[in-house]
């Protein structure tokens, strides 16, 4: 008969399994290697919670289930750094390099200094600070000055120590380094994203950078972000060299990249350099280029600082490498203000341990600079090597066939006359009223949380209700309830599409071969072209012919309905993009199609922008079998019960204030506190729209630049047919708030911040008191700013922006006894 465990079996339990996570994590994160699997990983952690839960007498505020996130952060506090994060002075040149240590020669005067060389690395630049050895704040680079404090999220980087321990560690210290998400982990979380059929993350940095900011800590957790650190701060450190830091780091446990190495002259750097030129490919982060330091703390502070950045180090970049491709065609996006990019579409060609397709041509200007014709072969390379580019045409090979890119005259999204005015490079799209990459951005703003607040709409969700005509203005959200069964299965993720230059829709290769063939999973199809990915596309069907051979999966079937797709893309002349078929010849090889709907396809792809768009109208015409294949084909969709959180969130919205919704009609040059200003004097919206000229302009803090933004607006058809909508639906277009009471004019006229913590005041109560004396209160440092009221913390850059425009900084004591007197 077993008993019960004691309290002690259960506490040597939990340091047992405590200690064993601790190395895995080690292993995983600070040698890259694992002994144990994820499964049963997952299981000694999920052990260790239950039993912590169970008895949290035993439980340790470092146990590495504090790893494991939950935290939920709606907004990020900001806090200024005690020291400047830097940014460095970057050259690709070795004779700058050996310019730059001359002029680290003359300004000491003499050669006996020496560089520490590190390799720079793509990731998130981060701020740790420990309190007695204890991890009290993480807050990113922000502006050098001042960042977001994101501490909840960095807690569970399993390489980030909690808690330190050893001798010689200061009362406060604190550590920077970069925090990045390593490469297999970035494949990983993408191949998990398409198997559910999610958008996938664009890059490992941009990745790690949203990573760090997201609202949920048990999400960024499972993200399995690393760290590198690099350098140490703190008082009564008694050292004055830094690879003595870096020793010391690693001695607390710190991760320090391995690639750091102490280099006495030019000569060695150079050395060091050429050493991780082709290697670096080999690390599981990023890099591009190679970081060098003057190794003394004291000679640093002899070289000082330009306005900008440290005389005493410098970042060196390894210059882009070069390859040759063939031009297959040209794409053409629209930014958000209507600005057109034109992109070319290349055969695959290997850069900088990646294969590069496609590549940014800016503007027309660029297209006839590089004089470029059909079929082109041209020089690419990686600018930083990061953006892809084409440099130069190999005009030696080019057809005598070929003929000149013509740059398109309408837009790709609208087909609206594209536009070019006079000294600009780009063109732009006029149709700001209908062009759905322009309503993206203002339907963005809308539903932002300083204006509607409607988080249940993000920008994936926008776009796919502008791309398929569901919404244009604001005013159409609040349409969006009466249609909901319209939305039921509406793609959320357009991803996997592009345009041609023509207009034509296109889908991508591994979702249109996933929808075609039965029992070929979308892992395993993903697979069969990471093994083809540098062969020109006709190469890869054909090699797909042979892979479902191989896998025996439906042969005859299968092969026969990739060769009525070869067949059919043979018939029509259609632009080659690569990675991207034409959705019409994938639809027309899918199955049986009713002859009228199989004449229209390609026409109404021109027109529509997903699969669902394309087929909506068609649905009841079509047999459930060709809707299954077609349910294969599309991208993440609309559920009810993303659908039922829409509609809450709209619903919910309608009880923001008046002050919110004016900002949230996005009219140029009306923020934030103008709308608070203006909803202050005109406590309705039909008064605001009747004040004259004058009448504004009198308002203190009102200028004829925004009173031109409001008039024109005021003065569009449209825009007033959009707030009688708004106002039918019950938005707020008057004040419900009472009026400040004016209890003096000792401020009139004058614009004020406050900055740091008040006693006398709390945040809202400051802005009220100063309003009601008269004043305008402001929410950031400009040259307009009368005097900032000093609290306690003041931020250092702040101040140090306020002393440059000469702003007067006073007490709040001193204010209190100026205005109440």
């Amino acid at each position: 008969m077993s008993s019960e465990p004691s309290p002690a079996d259960i506490k040597k339990r939990i340091d047992e399994l405590t200690q064993q996570i601790n190395h895995y994590n080690h292993l995983y994160y600070q040698e890259d290697t694992s002994e144990i699997s994820d499964f049963e990983f997952d299981n000694l952690m999920d052990e260790l919670i239950r039993l912590e839960k169970s008895y949290p007498e035993f439980a340790d505020e470092y146990s590495p289930t504090q790893r494991v996130g939950g935290t939920i952060t709606k907004n990020f506090e900001t806090s200024a750094h005690s020291v400047r994060m830097l940014s460095l002075g970057n050259t690709y040149s070795e004779e700058e390099l050996i310019a730059f240590d001359e002029r680290v020669q003359r300004g000491l005067g003499h050669l006996d200094y020496s560089y520490f060389c590190e390799l720079k690395f793509d990731g998130v630049a981060i701020s740790l600070v420990y309190e007695k050895g204890r991890l009290v704040r993480a807050v990113t680079r922000g502006d050098g000055f001042r960042g977001d404090v994101v501490t909840e999220n960095v807690k569970t980087i399993r390489n980030i120590p909690l808690r330190i321990k050893g001798d010689r560690i200061p009362e406060i210290l604190e550590v920077r380094g970069e925090i990045f998400l390593p490469r297999k982990e970035f494949e990983k979380i993408n191949a998990e994203r398409e198997a559910n059929e999610e958008a996938l993350l664009a890059n490992p940095r941009n990745a790690a950078s949203g990573t760090l900011k997201m609202q949920d800590s048990g999400v960024v957790a499972k993200r399995r972000l690393n760290c590198y650190l690099y350098q140490l701060l703190g008082e009564d450190l008694d050292i004055d060299q830094h690879d003595e830091a870096i020793a010391l780091l690693e001695k607390w446990g710190f991760n320090v990249s391995p690639t750091y190495q102490k280099c006495q002259t030019v000569q060695d750097v150079l050395q060091f350099i050429e050493l991780w030129r082709e290697k670096r490919h080999q690390l599981p982060v990023e890099t591009d280029g190679v970081v060098l330091k003057i190794n003394d703390y004291g000679q640093r502070e002899e070289l000082g600082f330009t306005a900008k950045i440290p005389r005493w180090a410098i970042a060196f970049k390894y210059q882009a490498e070069k390859a040759t491709s063939e031009l297959l065609s040209i794409t053409y996006q629209v930014g958000r203000t209507g600005a057109i990019t034109p992109v070319a579409n290349l055969s695959p060609v290997l850069l900088a341990g990646t294969t590069v397709k496609r590549a940014s041509l800016h503007n027309a200007n660029e297209i006839e600079r590089l004089d470029l014709h059909e079929g082109d072969t041209v020089w690419v390379e990686k600018g930083g090597e990061i953006i892809p580019k084409i440099t130069a045409v190999s005009l030696e090979l080019r057809k005598a066939t070929a003929k000149p890119i013509r740059y398109i005259t309408k837009c790709p999204e609208c087909g609206t006359e594209l536009l070019r005015k006079d000294g600009e490079a780009k063109h732009f799209c006029p149709n700001a009223g209908s062009c759905p990459p322009q309503i993206l951005g203002r339907i963005e703003h809308f539903v932002s949380k300083r204006a509607m607040d409607i988080d249940t709409l993000g920008t994936e969700r926008i776009r796919a209700l502008i791309n398929q005509g569901y919404v244009r203005t604001p005013a159409d959200i609040y349409d969006l309830p009466d249609i909901q069964e319209k939305l039921l299965g509406l793609e959320v993720s357009e991803d996997q599409y592009t345009k041609s230059g023509e207009g034509y829709l296109y889908v991508s290769l591994k979702k249109a071969l996933f929808a075609l063939t039965d029992g070929i999973s979308l892992t395993a199809i993903d697979q069969f072209l990471t093994g083809v990915d540098q062969e020109e596309q006709p190469i890869k069907l054909a090699a797909f012919l042979d892979f479902i051979r191989e896998t025996g999966k439906k042969v005859n079937e299968n092969t026969a309905v990739i060769r009525r797709l070869t067949d059919q893309l043979d018939r029509e002349a259609f632009d080659q993009i690569e990675d991207f078929i034409p959705v019409s010849a994938v639809l027309k090889s899918l199955g049986s199609l009713p002859s009228h709907i199989y004449e229209q396809l390609t026409s109404l792809s021109k027109i529509k922008n997903t699969v669902h768009d394309l087929l909506f109208s068609f649905q009841s015409e079509l047999s459930q079998g060709y809707l299954e294949k077609v349910r294969k084909l599309k991208g993440n969709s609309f559920q009810e019960g993303v659908i039922s959180n829409m509609m809450e969130g709209i619903q919910a919205s309608k009880g923001q204030p008046y002050e919110k919704v004016l900002f949230a009609l996005g009219i140029r040059n009306i923020g934030e506190n103008t709308a608070v200003l203006l909803v202050e004097h005109f406590d309705t919206f039909e008064k605001l729209k009747e004040a004259g000229r004058e009448e504004l302009l009198d308002i203190n803090g009102i200028g004829e630049t925004l009173v031109d933004s409001l008039q024109d607006f005021l003065n569009v058809p449209e825009n007033m047919e959009i707030i009688k909508r708004l106002k039918s639906h019950g938005l707020l277009f008057e004040s419900s708030k009472e009026g400040i009471i004016l209890e003096s004019e000792k401020l009139k006229g004058k614009k004020i911040l406050a900055s740091g913590k008040l006693h006398h005041f709390k945040r809202d109560e400051i802005i009220d008191f100063v309003r009601s004396h008269g004043g305008m209160y402001v929410k950031s440092v400009s040259k307009n700013i009368d005097f900032i009221i000093e609290g306690e913390d003041m931020g250092p850059s702040k101040k140090e922006k306020a002393a440059k425009l000469g702003i007067p900084l006073i007490s709040e004591e001193e204010f209190l006894k100026n205005v109440t007197r």
